[in-house]
């Protein structure tokens, strides 16, 4: 079968924080909207269909998450990602981040110190620091094609924390860290005693000629140490369905955390979030195909843009995720001239790099999982005023 992701969908009057916040993030309502991580695809027919289904049943009491559920879960993983796991790992948490905050609380106290990988997912920084935890910054080094991490760096950092909240793909510049890398990581944190959280929501969304690498899957030691995190709501388009899945095989460790999660009382989710998940990894498995193809096919689109129009904005073509990083440094404008030429004079909405910490000045972040037609509009749009600059 073959799916359409050329069709522009109406989100204007949805609620949707994307399209109808859009006077209030941008204090202008008509930019292109280019920002928020969740696609401008439609959620596929055969989850809408399982959803409208169960919707159609006139009670949505209380429910469960049944074996069905969980065996979809362990076999998608399990055949994408060659990962065996187990139904007595996985914890259902109500989103990825809230599944990152219940881990700081869990497994840290005030005080202690936290590390994270800068440019980065900025609410990693909210999550340590609203608790009284020390934010402790692994800056990644860049180079002209791509990002590393500073393991020298890391070594030393790696003495005194307890905890490293790692972007694996990274969000936002979209490196699939390799087996090499990550065994680095984990061979530090097994010195040092470092917890290591792997946010792997973007896992599913590795580019054709690269791979995802599971850190918990990587040696038995370093599963040990690892909190895995997963989600089909960035893939499959599912975000305000609010259903994430937490994987540890270390027995003490699960129960620390489940017992954490389990004190709160929000491990009930929702009956369509159970829905739309098992639905999505039951039957997603060409429709991801397809979408990535087309995802990859704007983000060469953008990077060839870029390099024929305005050569001296340097894009950092990603791996994974669908969202591109983009350097505006070689323009000389400061992060708030910057932002207003991009949203007053393009009249296009990107996320400022300046949000996602130290190495983010100068860049901007542009989400380009939506129609080729919106991607068009808004290169078309950026190149009329930065063409000259």
């Amino acid at each position: 079968m073959q799916f359409n992701f050329d069709k522009i969908i109406e989100r204007t009057g949805t609620n949707s924080v994307k399209y109808d916040l859009r006077d209030i993030i941008f204090k202008k309502p008509d930019v292109v909207p280019m920002w928020v991580a969740d696609m401008d695809f439609e959620t596929p027919e055969f989850i809408r269909d399982a959803v409208i289904k169960r919707a159609e049943h006139p009670i949505y009491g209380y429910s469960f998450r049944d074996d069905a559920y969980y065996q979809s879960i362990i076999g998608w993983i399990e055949m994408l990602h060659g990962w065996k796991t187990e139904k007595d790992w996985l914890i259902f948490t109500p989103g990825i981040v809230p599944a990152v905050n219940f881990a700081v609380l869990a497994f840290t106290n005030p005080g202690d110190k936290i590390i994270v990988q800068p440019p980065v997912y900025f609410p990693f920084f909210t999550a340590v620091e609203k608790h009284n935890r020390i934010l402790v910054h692994n800056q990644l080094q860049k180079n002209d094609t791509s990002y590393q991490i500073d393991f020298e760096l890391l070594e030393e950092q790696a003495k005194d924390a307890k905890m490293i909240i790692l972007s694996n793909p990274h969000n936002p510049v979209g490196r699939a860290w390799s087996v090499d890398e990550l065994l680095k990581i984990g061979d530090i944190c097994l010195k040092n005693s470092v917890l290591i959280v792997s946010d792997e929501i973007h896992a599913d969304l590795v580019l054709p000629g690269n791979k995802h690498n599971v850190m918990a899957n990587l040696t038995e030691k370093i599963a040990d140490i690892t909190i895995t995190m997963h989600a089909a709501s960035k893939t499959f388009n599912l975000a305000g369905l609010a259903t994430s899945t937490v994987i540890i095989s270390n027995e003490d460790l699960r129960k620390t955390y489940q017992t954490f999660v389990q004190n709160l009382h929000i491990e009930m989710g929702n009956v369509f979030g159970k829905i739309a998940t098992q639905a999505a990894f039951e039957h997603g498995w060409a429709w991801r195909i397809q979408m990535l193809e087309y995802v990859n096919q704007n983000v060469d689109l953008v990077c060839h843009f870029f390099a024929e129009k305005l050569p001296r904005i340097k894009v950092y073509k990603p791996e994974a995720t669908y969202m591109i990083w983009i350097d505006f440094s070689r323009l000389g404008l400061k992060d708030e001239i910057l932002k207003e030429k991009m949203i007053f004079e393009a009249g296009v909405g990107l996320n400022a790099g300046i949000d996602f910490g130290p190495g983010g000045s100068q860049f901007m972040r542009m989400n380009v999982a939506c129609p080729r037609e919106t991607v068009i509009t808004a290169l078309e749009k950026i190149d009329a005023v930065f063409h000259n600059l």
